[in-house]
């Protein structure tokens, strides 16, 4: 996410343009998953608490290579919402180790890192990392009723096939749209629905 806040009370939306990504600890910019920027509708509670985020702790502009690492590669500069301490971006991989699994681990959803581990030596799976959050937005949408198209949308994927062969599992009410639907259709012309 970048240092774009979402606009007005009507319409809360972030726009996903770029990411961090990084080869061999090495980190640059690159285009979202599927190299497809987009567009995500963001609940208002969302959007004011990154409003919040961003008036305690303002964006920080960060240089890195654009597409791969390395000292030959054009540079761009973006301001992010969240940086490391010393204003830097983010690595996945530090947030998962020092952050996000810590933090697991103290709300009891994982185990403690084991006595006289090093700080990567979590027994947590990688499902465990802080890209579960994904799963997690999109399985709530789809449980909610969202539309499949809207979240693969959302998610960048290169179509609706692909959320349903992720997500499938997540939809136990599919189908029950469309029987109330005939159900109510019935019902309005006076006949009573078979049960």
């Amino acid at each position: 996410m970048d240092g774009g806040v979402p606009g007005g009370e009507v319409a809360h939306r972030d726009e996903v343009r770029r990411q961090v990504q990084a080869i061999n600890g090495k980190l640059y910019f690159a285009l979202p998953k599927g190299a497809k920027t987009r567009t995500v509708d963001m609940p208002p509670s969302v959007a004011q608490e990154l409003k919040r985020h961003v008036k305690a702790f303002p964006p920080v502009e960060v240089e890195l290579p654009w597409e791969k690492p390395g000292v030959d590669r054009p540079r761009k500069k973006f301001s992010l919402v969240l940086t490391t301490r010393f204003g830097n971006a983010v690595a996945v991989n530090t947030w998962n180790t020092y952050s996000w699994k810590p933090a697991l681990a103290k709300a009891g959803i994982i185990p403690p890192r084991p006595k006289g581990a090093k700080p990567w030596q979590w027994e947590a799976a990688p499902k465990d990392g802080f890209h579960v959050l994904r799963h997690t937005y999109a399985s709530m949408m789809l449980e909610a009723g969202e539309s499949v198209v809207t979240v693969a949308r959302w998610l960048g994927h290169s179509s609706p096939t692909v959320t349903l062969g992720y997500y499938a599992h997540f939809m136990p009410e599919a189908g029950s749209k469309g029987r109330t639907a005939i159900d109510g259709l019935l019902e309005r012309k006076g006949d009573p629905p078979c049960r």
